[in-house]
């Protein structure tokens, strides 16, 4: 009898973890509600995910007064005025994104938000996704990364030091669990 219900728990287990639909199993578009997001997978199975209309994914930080690419001298340079709010106001637009359930869902995986900031105006431009295929956050549909940019873009900004404005744009990053 123990054998009997230990066999149909599992079965209820494993129905439960092929019922999750995972999203981004290979490099595609999107295309929602006006929108469109790209998934990219890489062989590792990392994925990024990110609006299509980005122009600085990929591209390399540009020193604007020397016109190559940025080099992060040895030295911490802050590029960035010091702020008190932006980091937990981040945060607080990621977890308000989630649902309970999706918080349920991937509860113990972050992953990584990337943020390019306007280097004329300090406000979020674009922003870009890092998570496996493998993570549960992989089940979680696009129109939820959509909310976080929205907000981002609507909430985020920062006021930038001499250094900062010189580049292309300013990459901006973190790994958060939704909570």
């Amino acid at each position: 009898m123990k054998i009997i219900l230990t066999l149909i728990s599992m079965l209820f287990s494993i129905a439960h973890t092929f019922a999750q639909t995972n999203y981004y199993t290979s490099t595609k578009t999107f295309n929602e509600n006006s929108y469109t997001y790209q998934c990219d997978v890489a062989g590792s199975g990392t994925i990024r995910l990110y609006n299509k209309t980005n122009k600085w994914t990929y591209s390399p930080q540009i020193d604007t007064t020397i016109g190559e690419p940025y080099m992060h001298p040895d030295v911490y340079v802050p590029l960035f005025e010091d702020d008190n709010w932006t980091s937990s106001k981040c945060k607080s637009i990621v977890n308000a994104a989630f649902s309970d359930n999706e918080k349920q869902k991937v509860k113990g995986h972050d992953f990584y938000i990337i943020m390019y900031i306007d280097p004329k105006t300090g406000k979020v431009s674009e922003v870009d996704f890092i998570f496996h295929t493998f993570d549960s956050l992989a089940t979680i549909p696009v129109s939820v990364y959509r909310k976080i940019e929205i907000e981002l873009k609507k909430d985020i900004w920062f006021t930038l030091t001499a250094e900062g404005k010189m580049l292309s744009y300013i990459f901006y990053w973190w790994a958060q669990e939704p909570k």
